[in-house]
């Protein structure tokens, strides 16, 4: 046991529970994936349920190595590199809109990888580069950080960018991400009536966006069906109802969920109703309490972040995360209007699950930067720690 243990210690740097968290969602994710595909691996590939087992395994991995990578790189490096993946970002976001990327649900998001034939969304490196830029911006300007033309307009500019053109063809990342946004420029101490200008010119350009986008007609359907009580509950909805009910508390047991031939994208939108069809009450709570457990390690690492970057980095990627599983979890049990978002670290995706390692990693990164040395001055971690006034000043 010593020789793995000092391996792990050696290899796996940071929060030991983060990891360990992560690492309990991969074989969750395993385990119900293989199960929800089964109706898709009958249509499309013949009946090899086992395909979309190895396909959605080997992504996993591939997840956990970039955010085993990531992690390895000190956290400083991402505000320069936060930058540079903006300004590759928005070229991607126009060109997927404007050029015909690969359109799924009436909304060209994807764009397939020649060669390997996967499908990328760009607004999932959009999405980790505006939260990273958005920190690294807020972190240098904490001395000016209640005057408009140095704070406010720079963030307020990207954030419009970035998500106006993202709320085009999808509605809901567009929304979270600027509520991730805003998250992070209350933590970052900017006054609330700059928030308030922010919140003001992002429902202006997030309705023209919206209007001359694709996903209007949708946006208003979905919310006219979740407020209009007498309209019929929609087909996903009324069998996500219909899993959670029969689920009961201990569920029907692996394998034996009967929605999932029914429920569209039951590996995707709604594999949250799948788990507790299958494990019950007691599975979907223990799934929430993970992703609470992963906001408070998240937040932890925020506490002890001995500089504002770091702390708002870790911040705004792990409420990025976990503020899309709440409302993935809410839609399933009808909290929430329909949104097609995927339930993160659980779904079966392709390059997202990349994108959720690497973001992974990062918070790792901090974590792990901030119990090895102290960002600005070079000493150990032991050392008496400075006052958490003085470390944003």
């Amino acid at each position: 046991m010593d020789p793995i243990k000092t391996w792990l210690q050696r290899n796996l740097k940071g929060d030991p529970i983060l990891w360990a968290i992560v690492i309990l969602f991969s074989f969750i994710s395993i385990a119900v994936v293989y199960s929800a595909t089964g109706t898709l691996a009958y249509k499309k590939m013949s009946g090899n349920t086992e395909y979309f087992l190895f396909k959605h395994t080997s992504l996993i991995v591939v997840g956990l190595a970039f955010m085993w990578l990531a992690h390895r790189i000190d956290y400083r490096y991402y505000s320069r590199l936060s930058l540079y993946a903006l300004l590759a970002s928005v070229p991607l976001l126009l060109f997927t809109f404007f050029m015909g990327g690969t359109t799924l649900n009436d909304a060209s998001r994807w764009l397939t990888i020649p060669v390997i034939n996967q499908t990328f969304q760009p607004s999932d490196l959009a999405k980790l580069a505006l939260i990273s830029h958005v920190a690294s911006m807020l972190s240098r300007r904490q001395q000016n950080v209640q005057d408009f033309k140095t704070t406010l307009l720079p963030v307020m500019l990207w954030v419009g960018l970035i998500c106006g053109i993202i709320i085009m063809s999808n509605a809901s990342t567009a929304l979270l991400l600027f509520g991730t946004c805003l998250l992070l420029m209350f933590i970052g101490r900017v006054p609330l009536k700059q928030m308030t200008v922010m919140v003001a010119i992002g429902a202006i350009v997030g309705g023209i966006g919206l209007a001359s986008g694709q996903r209007l007609k949708t946006v208003q359907s979905r919310i006219e069906n979740f407020t209009d009580k007498t309209k019929p509950v929609p087909f996903q909805l009324e069998h996500s109802y219909i899993a959670i009910a029969t689920g009961g508390i201990t569920g029907k047991g692996p394998g034996q969920s009967t929605e999932r031939n029914i429920l569209p994208h039951p590996y995707s939108d709604f594999i949250y109703a799948v788990i507790i069809e299958e494990y019950g009450f007691v599975g979907g709570a223990f799934v929430l309490f993970l992703y609470l457990a992963f906001l408070y390690r998240g937040l932890k690492t925020v506490m002890n972040s001995y500089g504002a970057f770091g702390g708002l980095l870790s911040a705004g990627l792990s409420f990025s995360l976990v503020l899309q599983a709440m409302v993935n979890m809410g839609v399933a049990v009808g909290l929430g209007p329909i949104t097609g978002l995927p339930l993160p670290l659980l779904s079966m995706g392709g390059t997202s699950l990349i994108f959720t390692g690497i973001s992974i990693g990062i918070i790792l990164s901090v974590s792990r930067g901030e119990r090895e040395v102290r960002p600005m001055t070079g000493e150990p971690a032991d050392t008496p720690r400075i006052p958490k006034k003085t470390a944003y000043a």
